[in-house]
């Protein structure tokens, strides 16, 4: 009886801190596809200053949301073993590389924004708009890592709702703005970027100051010192997952760049089919960090049971959720095609590969979970290798030989996305279904 009250806590736990999280990433989904439409307005030169610097944007913020992983593996698993000091140093230490990160990130994207456009092929019509689009949003860079980074270490303490809140009303924050910048005042990208840069503003102050509302993170400012143990351990954790973000965000570029070159129509069938497919995605991202957080905790208390017990309701719970998903996702393919796009040969060639990559969609699911659970063990150069081997040797290899080797059709190219996808998920499950690795991960090094 004691063991199914167990797994009934866990298994709540795990509903009660991921629904938060799918809200609020679903509600910012939404809205940044309001906000996209709102550019859209403006023209197409509007939105192609705005989105030409988009990967760039990735590839900054993949700093902060790598500090922000190992600082949530690090507070989720020092508060299972109930280490208040070393919490504490955590949140200094984190508070140090939000600083240190946002000033330094955003001082050189500023330097470098009257460049980036130019360098990532955008026409000379639009660099200069986008150059200082870039510039206005990479200027307010310290709230954002702060955003990111203190977002992490209170999502660690089991409060998913409070990010969650903050997130939306900064969304809200930004669609507001932009009707009065740009609508308004009539200035147009300027004013979508000025837009942006107070709602990073807002979601920065607001997470930090939820954060040090939370008496286990709170620290006296006086008190702020470097912690050179602490860095290193932040830097064992948060390393490997900025590797796995740079492999990941240049293997999107080069995928995307493989399928721009098979046609418009091509392409823009590929890209609203990968717009679409995102919002299926939610759910298992809102588990995999509900499920970080509470392996992080099983980590902390060496609790051995507790850690294969959240591991399996994890994976059982995100895999039934994505099956479901994916049923949905086969039957409403061309509904929502025809939504995003007017074009019948874009909107008949899209819901096709939908209805393709929604059998795929379970074991996307089992993938994004096992990165939880390796992300809340601390267990991060794992998953580095896996991301950087298949999409490198897989995704982008294979997407290689289909295009400009074989010229097969879009169909090739998102079979070997699946087949990333696939690969990923079995070479990260294969080491969790071994006792003998799951025993090594409770070593005292950890």
């Amino acid at each position: 009886m004691r063991k199914g009250n167990n797994e009934q806590g866990l298994l709540h736990s795990l509903i009660v801190l991921s629904v938060p999280t799918i809200i609020e990433q679903l509600l910012s989904t939404l809205l940044q596809y309001v906000d996209t439409a709102m550019v859209g307005r403006l023209g197409e030169q509007a939105t192609a200053s705005v989105s030409i610097t988009t990967t760039i944007t990735w590839l900054v913020n993949s700093i902060p949301s790598a500090i922000g992983v190992a600082v949530l593996a690090l507070v989720a698993r020092y508060l299972g073993s109930r280490d208040k000091a070393a919490i504490k140093e955590i949140s200094k230490q984190s508070l140090i590389l939000v600083v240190i990160s946002g000033i330094l990130l955003g001082g050189i994207s500023v330097l470098l924004s009257p460049f980036i456009p130019r360098w990532m092929g955008a026409e000379k019509a639009i660099q200069e708009q986008a150059a200082i689009y870039f510039a206005i949003i990479s200027i307010p860079m310290v709230f954002r890592s702060a955003s990111t980074v203190f977002g992490a270490a209170i999502r660690a303490t089991k409060d998913t709702k409070t990010p969650m809140i903050i997130s939306v009303l900064a969304n809200v924050i930004n669609i507001v703005c932009n009707a009065l910048f740009i609508y308004g005042l009539h200035w147009g990208v300027t004013g979508a970027a000025i837009g942006s840069a107070l709602s990073y503003i807002f979601s920065g102050i607001a997470m930090y100051s939820a954060c040090r509302k939370k008496n286990v993170l709170y620290f006296r400012l006086k008190e702020l010192s470097v912690n050179s143990r602490q860095l290193f351990e932040c830097a064992r954790v948060g390393v490997p997952i900025l590797g796995t973000n740079l492999a990941s965000c240049l293997g999107y570029v080069i995928f995307a760049s493989l399928v721009s070159d098979m046609g418009t129509t091509t392409f823009a069938a590929h890209s609203i089919a990968v717009t679409a497919e995102t919002l299926f995605y939610i759910p298992g991202y809102g588990l995999r960090t509900a499920t970080s957080t509470l392996i992080g905790h099983a980590l902390g208390e060496r609790d051995r049971k507790k850690f294969e017990s959240t591991a399996y309701f994890s994976v059982i719970v995100t895999m039934g959720i994505m099956v479901l998903n994916g049923i949905f996702l086969f039957f409403a393919a061309r509904p929502l095609m025809n939504l995003l796009t007017s074009s019948e040969a874009v909107a008949a060639l899209g819901a096709k590969m939908l209805r393709l990559v929604a059998f795929s969609e379970p074991f996307f699911g089992l993938m994004i979970i096992m990165e939880g659970i390796f992300y809340g063990l601390g267990r991060t150069q794992y998953t580095f290798l896996v991301e950087t081997f298949s999409m490198w040797a897989v995704r982008i290899l294979f997407t290689v030989f289909c295009v400009k080797f074989w010229h097969l059709p879009l169909l090739a190219v998102w079979v070997c996305m699946i087949a990333d996808n696939i690969c990923k998920a079995v070479l990260l499950t294969i080491p969790i279904l071994s006792k003998r690795f799951r025993k090594k991960l409770f070593v005292a090094d950890n």
